[in-house]
């Protein structure tokens, strides 16, 4: 018999927390006694929002960042992202020394474009809906000698985003269910891996925009499916298909995914602000959302929540969070 070693391990995860330690906060597990009532079960947040950029995306950039070469580093970096990747990159190769250039969609959220600005990163656009991002950072990086960390796929990349897991673990002890967004899949990918690895009983359940189902309908599948290119508030998560390899790690490692709504979406980001007192972004406010709306299904006692990240402005959080319907 012969066994196959996954791409990704929780010795990964730990490597990956060992080089992120001092440099990443170690984000905040916020309780909520309302949320708790309202869901049946005790809730535990592990708050990216308030990770460095805003969002778990610095734990994968800055973890695979920071494994180039002098070489590699003097040359410079190259990326792709609609935002919180975008800034990751931008502010991990600021931190080690080094420049970088971001493909970033020309309607990406004007606060997170500036914010990448402003970490010193050059940035070039290109058209979500006609354009193909990795095509285009993938020639940029050829023509300049720049090395490509994509957003998701990446082992290094995946091992950084579970370090948000592993510490959620390592404070609240074993949890019955974890519940996290996927856009990409390397967060929840990454998560998995260290939660399944340290509590095999665990229930890992993903949570996608309606408009962005591709990895609920490739599970179902069982192969990658592309949908269109989504269009839903949750820009973070507006993806058309699944990665491959994160694609090959959730596939043996989710238990399901769920759904939630443009609404369901606003309705969870204005019930953070308004009884958690979190400011968090549409795709940081879906796995909240799938608990309030009972899409998580009926949930076991004790529950982990990813809050992904809380990168929105305050023009476009008041927008999206006006009058209660």
């Amino acid at each position: 018999m012969t066994t196959t070693t996954p791409p990704v391990t929780l010795d990964d995860v730990r490597d990956a927390a060992a080089r992120l330690d001092g440099v990443a906060h170690r984000t905040p597990v916020l309780r909520s006694r309302t949320l708790d009532a309202l869901v049946g079960a005790q809730v535990f947040l592990k708050c990216e929002n308030f990770q460095r950029v805003g969002a778990f995306k610095f734990r994968g950039a800055y973890n695979a960042a920071s494994r180039l070469t002098p070489e590699q580093r003097a040359r410079g970096i190259a990326a792709y992202s609609s935002g919180n990747h975008a800034q990751a990159v931008a502010l991990a190769a600021r931190e080690l020394g080094t420049t970088a250039v971001i493909v970033m969609p020309e309607d990406a959220p004007p606060s997170k474009r500036q914010a990448t600005a402003a970490y010193g990163a050059e940035i070039v656009t290109y058209d979500r809906y006609g354009g193909d991002r990795v095509a285009v950072a993938e020639a940029l990086a050829a023509e300049r000698g720049l090395s490509l960390i994509p957003p998701y796929e990446h082992p290094h990349v995946i091992a950084g985003q579970g370090t948000a897991a592993l510490e959620l673990l390592e404070e609240t002890g074993e949890l019955d269910a974890l519940v996290a967004p996927v856009g990409g899949g390397g967060l929840i990918a990454g998560s998995a891996t260290a939660a399944k690895a340290l509590h095999p009983g665990i229930r890992v359940i993903g949570v996608e925009p309606e408009a962005g189902d591709d990895t609920k309908r490739s599970l179902e599948a069982g192969r990658r499916v592309t949908v269109p290119v989504p269009h839903t508030i949750a820009d973070g998560q507006a993806l058309h298909t699944p990665g491959e390899l994160t694609f090959s790690l959730n596939r043996r490692l989710l238990d399901g995914i769920v759904l939630v709504s443009d609404d369901e979406i606003r309705d969870a980001m204005r019930f953070a602000f308004e009884r958690l007192k979190i400011v968090v972004e549409p795709s940081g406010a879906t796995p909240l959302a799938a608990l309030l709306t009972g899409r998580a299904g009926r949930l076991p006692r004790r529950v982990g929540v990813i809050v992904s990240g809380g990168n929105v402005d305050a023009d476009r959080f008041a927008r999206l969070c006006g009058p209660a319907r």
